[in-house]
């Protein structure tokens, strides 16, 4: 996993244990199995079949076996591929060595911000009309939920989330409504959370008083 714009490294993982000269050696990392994302020939990087996405943005550590992609984007994520072959003979090479990866982009999503609808003073039998906004994250998240309390009972509720994909940047846009009641008994708190997923946790946002 790596967060959107900051550098990846992209390891081979090779032990190296026979102290081979990279002389002697063509390594090559690969994504998707057709583009070539950088690749050293006989201890010499190689730039004619690279393709035209990764052009000026790898960087090599000969010494960890480890590529650097700089300025990570949407478009980087999927499987990538080391291989590491050495010279027989002035003919031919042979595969000694092969590691794979898989590369997942994250971008924050900001914080939840819930604005609202109605307008005018709110009427003790009208109801209320809420939406919470979040933007700019990657990948899409899972849910979002909303968050009732008044005098120490919290109820939550799944209501339904529009989701919009910006063209260029490929960032996620959420938003999700509320249609309730207004409270009348007590003071309520209403918050809303956004559950993202890979692991990331969740999002809240800054609690509207009613």
């Amino acid at each position: 996993k790596a967060f959107l714009h900051h550098t990846v490294h992209l390891s081979c993982y090779f032990p190296n244990s026979q102290k081979i000269d990279v002389k002697n050696l063509v390594i090559f990392w690969q994504k998707d199995t057709n583009k070539v994302v950088h690749e050293v020939y006989y201890g010499q990087e190689k730039y004619e079949h690279l393709s035209r996405e990764y052009i000026n943005r790898t960087k090599v550590d000969m010494g960890k076996w480890t590529l650097q992609l700089l300025n990570a984007g949407v478009e980087d994520e999927g499987h990538y591929q080391c291989i590491i072959m050495q010279k027989v003979n002035e003919r031919s090479t042979e595969v000694i060595h092969k590691s794979e990866c898989s590369l997942h982009i994250i971008a924050n999503y900001s914080q939840p911000k819930i604005e609202e609808l109605h307008f005018g003073e709110l009427k003790p039998n009208g109801y209320l009309n809420l939406s919470c906004s979040s933007s700019g994250g990657y990948p899409e998240p899972k849910e979002m939920t909303w968050l009732i309390s008044h005098e120490n009972i919290t109820r939550s509720t799944t209501a339904h989330m529009d989701v919009s994909q910006d063209a260029e940047t490929k960032l996620y846009n959420v938003t999700s409504k509320l249609n309730i009641p207004v409270p009348t008994k007590s003071r309520t708190n209403i918050s809303c959370l956004l559950h993202l997923r890979e692991q990331l946790g969740s999002l809240v946002s800054v609690p509207l008083g009613i």
